[in-house]
């Protein structure tokens, strides 16, 4: 196989897999519709041997508040957050921090985890997994 081959090759099983993982999640979402505004946090995820760390950002969330669920399609977590409330006569000039409804899903790589640790910090949820089939 040429070096050109091999990487289309590449590129048609990481499309593949991508496919895989929407159609997954459109499952998903069907299951579970929601009539209320849901806010999509943003993520860093890595990989060191055989954990995983995950970072998520949610600005004001509690811990305690926090549900997380690791899946066989990988890993949910759910929270809400309470708008603040203003002073009578206080005229909102513009909100960009997200409150209501959050809730992320994470395709995890394929294995079997288990969680080590989870905690709050300046608005970041640190997710600590360990992977048996990494």
């Amino acid at each position: 196989m040429t070096l050109r081959n091999s990487w289309m090759w590449a590129e048609a099983c990481a499309l593949l897999d991508e496919a895989e993982r929407r159609h997954r999640r459109f499952f998903d979402l069907i299951a579970a519709p929601s009539s209320v505004p849901v806010w999509e946090p943003p993520a860093n995820i890595l990989a060191d041997g055989r954990e995983v760390h995950v970072m998520l950002a949610l600005p004001g969330a509690r811990v305690e508040e926090i549900r997380i669920e690791l899946t066989p399609a990988g890993l949910s977590i759910d929270t809400a957050v309470p708008p603040p409330t203003f002073e009578a006569g206080v005229e909102v000039v513009r909100l960009e921090i997200p409150y209501g409804r959050m809730r992320r899903r994470i395709d995890l790589p394929p294995g079997t985890y288990q969680l080590l640790e989870h905690r709050v910090e300046r608005g970041i949820l640190y997710l600590r997994l360990k992977g048996s089939d990494l």
